[in-house]
């Protein structure tokens, strides 16, 4: 397999990736001179707007393509004309294709990288948000022959990033969060599950904590590490009415690949941040005495209210202690 800068030369070959791709979809229709001309030359195309494409060949045959180009909007670039053949699929050049134009557009100084994919290709949105795009904004409607409705994903480029989702990030970041969750409980963070957890039960919160996110009920924040999702806290707003200046902060998970690398902290102070900003000033938090959390939570001046001999079982029924802690922001 060998991946390449693409060529205008390479035009057959993307037209026909192209169009096996979209025939997988009934009421997908690739009229190249009416609707995408660029076809026809594309590495061009790409040049003019100060982008870069690739294309990927195996046995001399074009299997993969992908593209990058700068928009006019906060140093953000654009994941574009992402297609692998569909005997190439699960052999890793998907992933090998899409490192290659968000290796690009970093080294380009991209701060955020967006791409658009049909509302039909739900395993392309898999894939995506295994990448750590998540689903942000409207959906956008093209007046073209195939009907298309298209989702927009986005991800920070680089960095230690943390945001706050809206429902529809929530939503899209269920399977990634899952893993997450799983592997947290797995490694001994004290959140409220026993291992193994199984995926179900996990997609199944996260499923439940987006519904929260999009009554207000709750504020769900996730970091991303070089373009990568890899932790997540959340803040609880839904308190009794006398006790409305408050909120209980859950679930702070890191990637156990990605610890050691200030993503719990970075995770911590924001949510304080917000906390703060939304009029919370007193938050509390409940964790398991020895949860590998629980230093960091004291270091960043959480004091500690009591604890509950017992107050947490493992699965064979061991009593272990229950911690609350507290801190005013």
């Amino acid at each position: 397999m060998t991946i390449r800068p693409g060529r205008d030369a390479d035009a057959a070959g993307f037209i026909r990736l192209i169009g096996d791709c979209w025939a997988e979809f009934p009421g997908c229709v690739l009229d190249v001179d009416g609707e995408v001309p660029e076809l026809r030359a594309l590495a061009s195309y790409f040049e003019k707007s100060d982008g870069a494409l690739w294309a990927a060949e195996a046995a001399g045959i074009l299997v993969g393509m992908v593209a990058t180009r700068p928009l006019n909007n906060d140093d953000a670039y654009e994941i574009c004309k992402m297609y692998v053949a569909a005997d190439q699929r699960g052999s890793g050049l998907a992933h090998r294709l899409i490192e290659t134009a968000e290796t690009h557009a970093r080294a380009a100084g991209a701060r955020r990288l967006v791409l658009w994919t049909d509302t039909r290709f739900d395993a392309a949105h898999r894939f995506y948000e295994k990448r750590g795009y998540l689903r942000q904004g409207a959906i956008r409607i093209l007046d073209d022959l195939s009907k298309s409705l298209e989702f927009r994903y986005a991800k920070p480029a680089a960095g230690l990033v943390v945001e706050a989702l809206d429902a529809a990030s929530a939503a899209s970041a269920e399977r990634r969060l899952s893993e997450i969750l799983v592997a947290g409980v797995d490694a001994g963070a004290g959140i409220g599950y026993r291992r193994p957890l199984a995926p179900e039960v996990a997609r199944g919160f996260w499923r439940k904590a987006a519904t929260d996110v999009a009554g207000n009920r709750r504020v769900l924040l996730v970091a991303w590490l070089d373009g990568a999702l890899v932790g997540t806290v959340q803040l609880d707003l839904d308190q009794p009415q006398d006790q409305s200046h408050r909120a209980a902060l859950s679930k702070l998970l890191v990637d156990p690949a990605a610890r050691r690398r200030g993503v719990a902290r970075a995770l911590l102070q924001r949510a304080e941040q917000t906390a703060q900003r939304l009029g919370r000033p007193l938050l509390v938090l409940d964790t398991q005495a020895g949860d590998p959390a629980e230093p960091l939570y004291r270091s960043l001046g959480w004091q500690e209210v009591g604890r509950i001999p017992g107050g947490v079982l493992d699965a064979d029924g061991t009593g272990h202690e229950a911690v609350r802690l507290w801190k005013r922001v």
